[in-house]
């Protein structure tokens, strides 16, 4: 028996309906991905199924008594409850209950004592102790510090509290919307492992294309309003998609030539008039019919990059380059690097390791602190930012890209503002919407519509691939492929580095470069590696920590064993005694950094401001991290 039904769902918000009696059966244990173009639904789709959102028409049924959770795709802007709390709230009332218990636990005055005696009752009444512990169970399994706040977190943290909240009713159908959006790659690899040992139902959307690889059983795509399933992994749906594809085409090219002759005969002469077939007549106007109410499939983005003038032949060396801020913080050291006209270049580290900056020294946007770095000739450069940040959202599509234009010039020839946004599927009506309503993928759309619009010899995008849908994804790629000039992208899409890029350079987080031949997969099959994945490896068989990226804003502060001094020399010893206090110092200080860069404000500070607090963060992050694995080996050799 199905664990979820969609029977005959519809739904229109404009001319052409969303959903039009859309129908789907997911059983218990699929993993079954969405996929569709930007703006066919699939978000809305999602909101349907957890109630979110009611259809026209259609009904929606889940087997009784099962279980629905929800994995947002957007994170809280500025939640300051505690990861106890949110976890917790899966639970409504008894979740309330349990925050209210914990909180009056903490004071200890009589009229709290007196409170706590009720809520207490209430909890006993409701089970409520034996889901505090799997709220505590979930946590601890998950590594999450009960106490730290949502806000303090960083994004990799932030989802892994929610994923927790979403698992801890032990839900029978998981609901996720592009889940893998903004995570650095050990981050998602964690995402992975914790969903392939989910038993229960997955419904996810994403456009990674690795991630799909990797989780689903099942496609489904949402085409022209309609669901259709493929019984198979991504590789073979792309088989099926284009066969079926083909065989439309063919079937709508036949419909069509047949309507054609029968327009004809209806027109003949008065002879053909007088001996008409009525029957004929009747089936002609069902064949008209029938052709009006067909939903032709969009057409593909077309779009292309305007070539500047060639650049020099260097685009820029670096001999023996370092930056380090005002404060002490070496973000950069050591680099050699020579990038030349052509080159595809991507970089790849976890988040926190100094990307942009590097980015910006390549650029001349920083000048290096030590060594040097030389720019190449004729440089135009264009930028991809992964915030959207130069969209107006209060303005329209079409403003946002004319700045006072009716006509603008790609590769010598003009275009129209309307025509040049249709190649990037927006129609007149769309580009004439404010940007505010735009879905994630219209947005990433129109702004490479804006960054493609001017000239330009260096392209330089930072995570591109985010809500772009596959078909534009591909043709994002054959045209980076395709570019004369030189790319630079920070991605952490595995799949979009392999296609694009030509060299890797990767940033292991202590400011040392390395630069490899190839693609991502390339990089890995030369033995490159996460800082965080290297610690694991270490530590087998012992105390695992998680991925440096998803690192909790304190660390659990190690008990000091006291060593064998026949194995420690003095030295070590007052070494290993100091070490916890180092500890709890540089947690206390990464926690404050934290928590001001989660201020929402904290990004309205002057760029050069806001580099510098992320650079002097991921410098003490990255001296946390050390400063623990030398305790660690401290405390094994004095215990051997």
């Amino acid at each position: 028996m199905p664990l979820l039904t969609l029977d005959g769902l519809s739904l229109a918000f404009g001319l052409q309906p969303l959903l039009d009696q859309a129908s789907l059966a997911i059983e218990p244990g699929e993993r079954v991905c969405l996929l569709g173009r930007n703006g066919e639904g699939k978000s809305t789709l999602l909101k349907i199924v957890s109630g979110e959102v009611g259809p026209d028409a259609g009904t929606v049924r889940l087997e009784e008594g099962a279980v629905l959770a929800v994995l947002p795709q957007n994170l809280p802007a500025d939640e300051t409850r505690t990861a106890y709390e949110i976890v917790a709230s899966a639970f409504p009332e008894t979740g309330e209950l349990l925050t209210r218990f914990h909180t009056l636990s903490q004071q200890a005055d009589e009229q709290s004592l007196d409170e706590m005696m009720k809520v207490q009752e209430r909890l006993e009444a409701l089970d409520g102790w034996r889901l505090d512990q799997k709220v505590t169970a979930i946590l601890a399994q998950y590594r999450i510090d009960p106490e730290r706040r949502l806000n303090t977190l960083s994004g990799g943290w932030q989802r892994r509290v929610l994923l927790a909240r979403a698992l801890v009713s032990d839900p029978d159908m998981l609901l996720l919307d592009e889940p893998t959006n903004h995570l650095d790659v050990p981050a998602i690899a964690w995402l992975e492992e914790a969903l392939v040992q989910f038993s229960g139902a997955l419904l996810f959307v994403s456009h990674d294309r690795a991630f799909i690889r990797r989780m689903a059983t099942r496609i489904v795509e949402l085409d022209r309003g309609h669901l259709i399933s493929f019984a198979s992994n991504y590789d073979k749906y792309l088989e099926l998609k284009e066969k079926a594809l083909e065989e439309e085409e063919r079937q709508n090219a036949l419909f069509d030539k047949r309507l054609k002759q029968e327009e004809a005969w209806i027109r003949q002469g008065v002879k053909a008039r007088r001996t008409r077939n009525m029957g004929r007549v009747r089936a002609l106007r069902a064949m008209r019919e029938e052709r009006l109410q067909r939903r032709e499939r969009g057409g593909t983005a077309n779009f292309a990059v305007e070539d500047a003038a060639r650049s020099g032949r260097l685009v820029v060396e670096a001999k023996e380059a370092g930056f380090t801020y005002p404060d002490g913080n070496q973000v950069i050291r050591e680099l050699n690097l020579t990038v030349m006209r052509g080159d595809k270049i991507g970089l790849v580290g976890e988040n926190g390791t100094g990307k942009t900056t590097l980015v910006r020294l390549m650029l001349g946007d920083l000048t290096p602190t030590e060594g040097t770095v030389r720019l190449g000739t004729n440089r135009e450069v264009a930028y991809f930012d992964q915030l959207r940040g130069e969209l107006d959202l209060s303005r329209n599509a079409l403003d946002n890209l004319s700045e006072g234009r009716e006509f603008i010039d790609i590769n010598g020839q003009q275009k129209h503002v309307l025509g040049y946004l249709q190649e990037f599927l927006f129609s007149p009506e769309r580009a004439r919407s404010p940007v505010s309503v735009f879905s994630g993928g219209e947005r990433a759309r129109l702004l490479l519509a804006k960054l493609f619009s001017k000239p330009a010899n260096i392209l330089v995008l930072d995570e591109p691939t985010n809500d772009l849908d596959v078909e534009t994804l591909e043709l994002l790629e054959s045209q980076l492929v395709s570019f004369q000039g030189t790319v630079i992208v920070i991605s952490h899409d595995r799949e979009f580095l392999d296609n694009v890029v030509t060299d890797t350079l990767f940033l292991d987080g202590s400011g040392a470069v390395h630069s490899y031949v190839g693609g991502y997969t390339d990089w890995r099959r030369q033995g490159g590696s996460f800082p965080s994945e290297q610690k694991v490896s270490k530590q087998a068989g012992k105390k695992t920590r998680p991925p440096a990226s998803l690192a909790p804003q304190k660390q659990q502060k190690p008990e000091p064993v006291k060593p064998k001094s026949v194995k420690l020399s003095y030295k070590l010893k007052l070494e290993l005694e100091q070490l916890p206090g180092r500890i709890e110092k540089l947690e206390s200080l990464v926690a404050d950094q934290r928590a001001e860069v989660s201020n929402p404000d904290f990004y309205n500070r002057p760029a050069g401001e806001v580099t510098l607090v992320l650079d002097e963060l991921a410098k003490n992050e990255a001296t946390l991290e050390a400063t623990i694995e030398r305790w660690m080996e401290l405390e094994e050799q004095g215990n051997e």
